[in-house]
């Protein structure tokens, strides 16, 4: 497996936008922040854009990862979590500010490659990168995997839950940890995503014509639901993971 930044390969770039159709929810892809960074990452940020290559799989991407440079002095790490990694950073490039840190974004692993530990081998691809562009830390607003099976349990109580070896118990907060991040706190409303009820049934196949929260597949907390306004939204936590390099 080649993992490599696009600064170093710039023509796998195509790759990354092939052959990851239902890797996330459809619905995720509507938060509107997200095109404030995919929009420009391949061409602003190619040292923070990594890509996984199977040498007996040419012309495919097995996973990719993104992640941004930007500038974070505030004690805690924001509650908006994934949304306002992007926004501080457009800010941080319109303004000039010089970065501390980076936040991880995207580690995405092809559904047909899961389970492999492809995802720990590109966290660890990650963590290389940004210590040798000089920073010493790598922040994460984690999606832990298990949560959607839980969309009611809080995520507090969820990110707290460990086995008996100390390890938590969602498999991806526990790559994390073994990494060595550590967890911080919930980043309560890390991505919103609203729309209208067609835009919702379109998103997912559901019927929504009840007032109230919803169960939607691949959500980690339920989506709200106002027949009444024609309106849903979708309020998503995250947690903190930070990685001293």
């Amino acid at each position: 497996m080649d993992i490599v930044s696009l600064a170093e390969r710039p023509d796998l770039a195509p790759l990354l936008d092939t052959d990851f159709d239902g890797a996330w929810p459809q619905f995720m892809l509507w938060d509107p922040m997200g095109s404030v960074y995919y929009s420009v990452a391949h061409d602003l940020y190619p040292e923070f854009v990594f890509a996984a290559v199977d040498p007996a799989e040419p012309g495919r991407a097995v996973a990719r990862a993104y992640a941004v440079p930007l500038r974070w002095t505030e004690d805690e790490l924001p509650d908006g979590g994934w949304d306002r990694m992007i926004q501080r950073a457009a800010v941080n490039r319109l303004t000039g500010a010089t970065p501390n840190l980076v936040s991880a974004l995207e580690i995405c692993v092809r559904p047909d490659r899961r389970g492999g530990g492809v995802s720990g081998l590109m966290l660890a691809a990650m963590r290389r990168a940004v210590a040798q562009h000089g920073f010493d830390t790598l922040v994460a607003p984690v999606r832990p995997n298990g949560k959607a099976a839980l969309p009611d349990l809080p995520m507090t109580e969820y990110a707290a839950r460990v086995r008996p070896d100390g390890l938590p118990v969602d498999p991806w907060l526990r790559v994390h940890v073994r990494a060595g991040g550590v967890i911080e706190r919930v980043a309560p409303r890390s991505m919103a995503v609203t729309g209208t009820l067609a835009d919702w049934r379109r998103w997912t196949g559901l019927p929504f014509d009840t007032s109230g929260p919803v169960h939607v597949p691949g959500a980690l907390a339920p989506v709200l639901v106002d027949t009444a306004h024609d309106h849903a939204a979708y309020v998503e936590p995250n947690v903190w993971v930070r990685h001293r390099l």
